[in-house]
């Protein structure tokens, strides 16, 4: 498209040759038109032909094209006029005016109207074409009222003059009217097309040519020639009109939104024309007496002026009701979504930085239950009293519905700042409530997101403040964390489905040894990240995410196949790993899935693992009002000869009364409740308790985070008879793990049968 985008700034120049003669004065009169003739064809042939290209163009819908080719016959004529107007410099005896080429420049100009009129814009209601159409007549009928003033009433009154000369005279400045009708009505709809503004331009141009044209011949007897600056804005406008064709030609399929903040801006249109008409009426009257009609002018002005007040007044009004939360008085979601268009649509600068803030209230459900919804609405009257205090002028803050918030900052001397103004809130929201007799308690997780070079559009900004809000309420509540891609939960669940694709991830393996004599009974295999960039994750940093967004899935059934791959080839190298039981970790998510049984019994057919040497582990969230459906799964695992065990007993709320209805055999007790043992008589207690309950449900109990000697040695005393922790050894890859077995010269026990 270089050639293309060549031709346009050629004809421009070209188009600057009349502006180098208006400031410079070359040639005579003659010299100047033939100038201004040659100049134009060129300009006018390339924009029709562009224009029939823009018509061609396959992405144009129906309402488009159809006034594309309103533009284009525009354009067609206006290379005929401008054909036939160089024709009059070699051609005698045509008459001056008007000639045939006036005639035809006079034609373009409703086929232009018409396509500005009928090119889409975005849908309105009725309420909204109807306001758009007054304030389209105001404005026109203020611009009438001048033009019939300087005009079209001299030129109707022209005594002797041409009846031909006098109606196309007079045409002209109507058709002109019809411009400014179809330009004001192209303004207040807002059009979404920049080739679009670009004609209006072209045609306001036109229009203000013309108008001075005509004035100054009829009121001051001046005619201008070309040469003369009239001239020029009409050259200018020919190359707007070129712009806008080559605009849309090379722009992309979808249109450039039209940017919200522009909204409203154009509302003074019609208050600016009916002062103008004022203006032009006390103009015209001022020879007249202050009785009757000095008067009644001063009486109409101050009659339309306060009709206007009062529609500005309703207006401000009618936007304050539309943009506000009615309970806290805060913006709505209306004008937060807003905000956000206006600041994703701002130009990305060096030391100014935007955000937003999504706060999100902690517990606010339970006030709401417990108290009623007056405690409820005194609770976010509160917080909209924090967020108004924490804010600069110039941010919004707004309810964007229910418990949830909003504070866009728009112009931030840096990021820090919207960390203090995030964690200045926090605080704010620590404040106790006082509802009646009650103090309420709330806090707020909050989610701070930057409008940078990797967001696109206000959707992903809320993404991205969204994703950081949830990591705070996943990581405990009450606090604020900055977006980072490794809070974007979508693009994290593919990086860990592409990990399991990959082979990112590794196991390692912990054994679990009896208490007496250390010798090792079952390793627990535990999976790791191996991240091209990040290094070595332990299961912290990702197995909740996969558990939240069903990774987990394929990442267990991974685990499962690689663990019994590892420990079928002990057993096949070591006589001492024979023994030895494998434990691997079963998700929720996993026990739900329906083809449970049938994916474990094809990874141990796979694998030739044997069925009695796997134990898999459940979580007490499995444990929690079982299903029928699940328990016939583990029951058909148990039937199979796999062990099940129930891991990190006591940091859930499993009912007791479901450890005699599950087929599970042993519990694994919390590093919670290790702890202290040796040095807490209420620690040692609370463990002993759990081995105690273990052993009245005839289960066998392993427990974890065993660090030191003394810790194992009370674990023992109170009848717990096998550990797992750091005491014993830390987990270690498989080879490792081969060695330190072929090191255990003592038989292993089975204890999960």
């Amino acid at each position: 498209m270089g050639y293309l985008r060549a031709a346009v700034w050629g004809s421009g120049v070209l188009l600057g040759a009349i502006l180098v003669q208006y400031l410079t004065g070359w040639g005579s009169d003659a010299q100047a038109k033939m100038l201004n003739d040659f100049a134009y064809l060129p300009v006018t042939l390339l924009t029709a032909a562009l224009g029939w290209r823009v018509v061609r163009k396959s992405d144009l819908d129906r309402r488009e094209r159809r006034a594309w080719l309103l533009f284009e016959a525009s354009f067609a004529v206006q290379v005929v006029a401008h054909s036939v107007s160089l024709a009059q410099n070699f051609v005698l005896e045509m008459p001056s005016y008007p000639a045939v080429s006036d005639y035809l420049y006079a034609a373009a100009i409703p086929l232009v109207v018409a396509g500005l009129l009928v090119f889409p814009v975005a849908r309105r209601s009725r309420a909204e074409r109807f306001k758009m159409l007054i304030d389209s007549l105001i404005v026109v009928a203020g611009a009438c009222m001048m033009l019939w003033y300087l005009e079209i009433g001299p030129i109707a009154q022209t005594p002797g003059a041409d009846p031909e000369v006098i109606i196309f005279s007079t045409a002209v400045p109507v058709l002109d009217l019809l411009l400014v009708f179809a330009l004001i009505t192209l303004l207040l709809r807002r059009p979404e097309d920049a080739a679009v503004g670009l004609l209006g331009g072209s045609m306001a141009l036109k229009v203000v040519a013309d108008s001075t044209y005509t004035i100054a011949y009829v009121q001051f007897g001046v005619a201008f020639e070309p040469g003369t600056w009239p001239f020029v804005l009409w050259a200018a406008g020919a190359f707007l009109s070129l712009l806008a064709v080559h605009r849309r030609l090379v722009q992309n399929d979808r249109a450039e939104p039209a940017s919200r903040g522009r909204r409203g801006r154009l509302g003074w249109l019609p208050y600016v024309a009916v002062a103008l008409a004022y203006g032009l009426l006390a103009f015209a009257a001022r020879r007249e007496s202050l009785y009757p009609m000095g008067g009644m002018i001063l009486g109409a002005v101050a009659l339309t002026s306060l009709v206007i007040a009062r529609q500005m007044y309703a207006q401000r009004e009618n936007r304050r009701l539309a943009v506000t939360d009615p309970l806290t008085g805060l913006s709505n979601r209306a004008l937060i979504a807003e905000r956000l268009d206006e600041l994703t649509r701002q130009p990305l600068r060096e030391g100014r930085h935007g955000a937003i803030l999504l706060i999100d209230l902690d517990r606010f459900k339970p006030i709401n239950d417990a108290y009623g919804h007056e405690a409820g609405d005194a609770v976010l009257k509160a917080v909209a009293t924090a967020l108004r205090t924490v804010i600069r002028s110039g941010d919004t803050a707004g309810r964007l519905g229910g418990d949830e918030f909003a504070i866009v900052l728009p112009a931030l001397p840096s990021r820090a700042a919207a960390d203090g103004i995030a964690q200045r809130l926090v605080d704010a929201l620590h404040t106790p409530v006082i509802f009646g007799d009650v103090v309420l308690s709330v806090e707020a997780s909050i989610g701070v997101a930057f409008r940078d070079e990797t967001v696109a559009d206000t959707v992903q900004l809320m993404a991205h403040a969204d994703a950081a809000m949830y990591a705070v309420k996943r990581s405990g509540r009450g606090s604020y964390r900055v977006y980072s891609p490794e809070l974007d939960t979508n693009a994290r669940d593919a990086e860990l489905r592409r990990a399991v694709e990959n082979d990112e991830l590794v196991v390692h393996f912990q054994p679990v040894v009896g208490l007496a004599g250390g010798d090792s009974l079952s390793v627990e295999a535990l999976v790791r990240w191996n991240h091209p960039t990040r290094g070595l994750l332990m299961p912290g940093a990702f197995i909740e995410l996969a558990e939240e967004t069903g990774a987990v899935i394929p990442i267990g059934e991974w685990v499962l196949r690689d663990a019994c791959r590892q420990a079928a080839a002990w057993r096949a190298e070591i006589p001492e790993a024979e023994p030895v039981r494998l434990s691997v970790n079963l998700s929720a998510r996993q026990v739900m899935q329906a083809d449970l049984v049938e994916t474990i019994r094809g990874i141990l057919d796979e694998t030739g693992f044997p069925a009695d040497r796997l134990v898999l582990e459940l979580t007490e969230s499995v444990v929690l009002e079982p299903d029928e459906l699940t328990v016939s799964r583990l029951r058909a695992l148990r039937d199979m000869g796999i062990g099940l065990s129930i891991d990190d007993f006591g940091t859930g709320y499993a009912a007791l009364s479901y450890l005699r209805t599950l087929p599970v055999s042993t519990l694994k007790m919390d590093r919670s409740f290790v702890t202290d043992i040796d040095t807490d008589p209420d620690a040692y207690a609370v463990a002993e308790a759990v081995v105690r309950l273990a052993q009245a449900f005839r289960l066998h109990v392993v427990a974890e985070g065993i660090e030191t000697a003394d810790q194992a040695r009370c674990l023992a005393d109170m009848g717990c008879r096998y550990g797992q922790g750091y005491h014993f050894a830390r987990p270690m890859p498989g080879d490792a793990l081969a060695a330190w077995l072929t090191a255990q010269r003592q038989e292993s026990v089975s204890f999960t049968r």
